[in-house]
């Protein structure tokens, strides 16, 4: 009598140990997947990963100046710093955010004078830092040339009048030029701003528009 106690006693010590076990493994299974969905439902809910940006050359990129320029006072080698002034977009995505910081370079500077009686002055954009990477980049230059008569007129060139208003003010200036790859015989011209003084000047908060001659790829 007592062996078959002891038999129905082990028997149930095994099922409750079997129910002890199936809670376990169904607890553990809740805690790893805590929304019950298995991990191919998981997967597909899973957003794609953000895909870099190409800006493609002839891009225009208009920027602001953070300090006056002279063709008086720099010289080529010259570094300047400048804020993008609106935003790039690249097939409805936002590319190049406004206000990113950019930084140029004088590639030519002619006081009154020293060039058959004119100054002259070419800039353009080395660099540009995008959500604290920075991206070497390419660009044509705008240039700005004041007769020793003191012409005052602004013209832009760069392959169509839609690159227009590139100049927030010349107040030495003289002729601007924006000049992009390509630009040349046959690009589309437009007026703007008013000049004078004997040098050429790009003011600081100057708007200038540069292009750009090779393209640059932006990470997410």
């Amino acid at each position: 009598m007592n062996k078959k106690w002891m038999m129905y006693g082990a028997a149930a010590l095994l099922l409750l140990a079997g129910c002890g076990k199936s809670a376990n493994d169904a607890s553990q299974t809740a805690s790893q997947n805590p929304t019950g969905q298995d991990s191919s439902q998981q997967q597909s809910n899973t957003q794609p990963a953000p895909q870099p940006v190409v800006v493609p050359a002839g891009t225009p990129i208009a920027v602001i100046l953070s300090s006056t320029l002279n063709s008086r006072v720099n010289k080529p080698g010259d570094d300047f710093d400048a804020s993008v002034a609106a935003t790039v977009m690249v097939g409805g995505e936002e590319a190049i955010p406004k206000g990113a910081r950019v930084k140029g370079t004088v590639v030519d500077a002619k006081k009154q004078g020293t060039f058959k009686g004119a100054a002259e002055m070419a800039v353009k954009l080395i660099s540009l830092r995008v959500r604290g990477k920075d991206y070497e980049i390419e660009t044509g230059a705008y240039a700005g040339t004041q007769k020793g008569k003191g012409k005052r007129t602004a013209v832009v060139t760069g392959g169509g009048a839609a690159v227009g208003a590139l100049i927030g003010g010349l107040a030495g200036g003289g002729k601007g030029a924006a000049i992009g790859a390509g630009a040349g015989a046959g690009g589309g011209l437009a007026a703007s701003g008013a000049t004078g003084g004997k040098n050429v000047e790009f003011p600081a908060e100057s708007r200038l528009t540069f292009k750009l001659t090779r393209s640059v790829t932006i990470e997410p």
